[in-house]
């Protein structure tokens, strides 16, 4: 834990993200309830896009200006902590890239290092090693591209994931290749971002696991979208939900109920 903090628990800056506000809010409770188990004060300021979709479009302008946005809202913030690694990466491995003053390049990287994935936060930062939890199915995990290869997260859900009681994992075969999201890949090139995705999902359905776990919403939802047209009942959840044990609600890409 950084230096100066033993006296009070961390003030951790919960960045949502867009996707979990706009689509699956359950995500940002489920992160709040794991970080204030942990210890943590959990304060959630105003927020905006991390700049990740101009960034990857070639937008820098844009990119940089919601860079500014982003780390103005979280300035009060020991940590930043994102259920996502794609928005996590953006801000940790390219945010001090947009920048060509030495004072804003200087402000990016002190930013970018407070800067962490969910899971990896819990275990790497806080040493979290056990969740109190439980969760009677067997689930397939998948590894986000961006978690993993920009963020190094791979063994730290599976560990946590150990702990959830009544929880079985079964690894599917090619769990670290792409979803075939990529963000505005995914738009761009619809053809072959299927052709990713459905090699995907029979890996998926070939681990015989009922439930897909993965920690960025965006793969969760195009993973859900593709295993809904192909009429399978494999429920899709962030692993957040599982190890905070709100599973209460309905699978990502379930059909919503009348009148909700």
């Amino acid at each position: 834990m950084a230096d100066g903090l033993s006296a009070r628990p961390p003030r951790v800056g919960l960045l949502a993200t867009c996707l979990v506000d706009l689509f699956r809010p359950s995500i940002g409770f489920a992160a709040a309830k794991l970080l204030e188990d942990a210890g943590c004060e959990v304060i959630v300021p105003p927020q905006t896009c991390c700049g990740q979709p101009a960034f990857n479009s070639g937008d820098r302008t844009t990119a940089r200006d919601l860079a500014l946005q982003v780390m103005d809202a979280f300035s009060g913030c020991d940590y930043i902590v994102a259920p996502s690694g794609s928005c996590g990466g953006m801000i940790a491995k390219h945010y001090p890239d947009l920048f060509d003053e030495p004072l804003l390049i200087s402000r990016a990287r002190t930013f970018a290092a407070k800067t962490h994935e969910l899971v990896s936060f819990l275990t790497d930062v806080l040493g979290v090693t056990t969740v109190d939890a439980q969760f009677d199915r067997k689930v397939t995990y998948h590894d986000a591209c961006a978690g993993l290869r920009e963020l190094g997260v791979k063994s730290q859900p599976r560990r946590l994931l150990e702990t959830v009681r009544g929880l079985e994992l079964v690894e599917m075969a090619e769990s670290d290749v792409c979803c075939g999201f990529g963000g505005t890949f995914a738009a761009k090139y619809g053809e072959i971002s299927d052709a990713i995705v459905s090699k995907k999902t029979a890996h998926i359905s070939a681990s015989g696991a009922p439930v897909l776990l993965a920690g960025d919403l965006g793969c969760l939802m195009n993973m859900a979208g593709k295993l809904s047209r192909q009429g399978s009942s494999i429920e899709v959840r962030h692993v957040a939900e599982v190890l905070a044990g709100l599973t209460d609600t309905p699978p990502i890409g379930a059909p919503r109920e009348a009148g909700r």
